[in-house]
């Protein structure tokens, strides 16, 4: 049969050049389905980019210098609220699930996504559909639940995702950060990722104090 519809129209953005030829090069393969129209190093530059071009769909990573693309997302939903982003990400915390749906994105996905899903999930997200990486979706809905039963993670009353009270409660155990990769099987970087943020969440400038608070609050007894 031969497709008649038109293919999704698609802003690439990212803040490095390496991984926008990667997902061109991924998408290449669909071309009848999926064309990349326009890429954006940054919010700032796509905002531009997206209200220009006008894509069915803005790609972007969650995590970007200076604005992000939750950023993004809520600048679009005021000016262009036609417009769907969504957002690919490394981070499988479903607190950026949570805060990406908030701010109005049409999916959360994971960066390992192959080429022939994430076509699949970025028509269905032009159609209407929120689209969620199926994994993340499984263990939000059991969070959920447990938030009803009143059961959750030790500092989620802070804030604090549960990958970050688990990393707090490494940190109070006194391990390094290598060790804690070591330990939640994950990299430096991301470990490096989650401390910044629940230093900043805790309001404390160093791991020593974000300990010394962990004891305070009683997250850890």
């Amino acid at each position: 049969m031969t497709r008649t519809t038109p293919p999704l129209r698609v802003v690439l953005v990212d803040d490095h050049e390496m991984v926008i030829a990667g997902l061109k090069a991924m998408l290449a393969p669909f071309a009848a389905r999926v064309r990349v129209v326009g890429t954006a190093n940054g919010a700032e530059e796509a905002l531009d980019v997206a209200l220009s071009l006008t894509p069915d769909i803005v790609l972007c990573d969650v995590r970007l210098r200076g604005d992000s693309g939750l950023d993004l997302c809520r600048s679009l939903a005021q000016r262009a609220p036609g417009q769907k982003v969504v957002l690919l990400s490394v981070y499988d915390d479903e607190q950026y699930l949570y805060q990406a749906l908030r701010a109005g994105a049409a999916g959360y996905l994971l960066k390992h996504i192959g080429g022939e899903e994430l076509v699949r999930h970025l028509e269905m997200a032009a159609s209407g559909t929120t689209v969620v990486d199926a994994t993340m979706a499984g263990r939000a809905a059991a969070s959920a639940a447990r938030l009803e039963r009143d059961e959750f993670w030790p500092g989620a009353h802070l804030g604090l995702t549960q990958r970050e009270s688990e990393v707090l409660a490494l940190l109070v155990a006194g391990h390094s950060n290598r060790a804690i990769a070591g330990q939640l099987v994950i990299g430096d970087e991301t470990v490096k990722s989650h401390v910044r943020s629940l230093l900043r969440k805790l309001q404390v400038a160093d791991r020593t104090a974000a300990v010394a608070a962990a004891l305070r609050e009683g997250v850890f007894r």
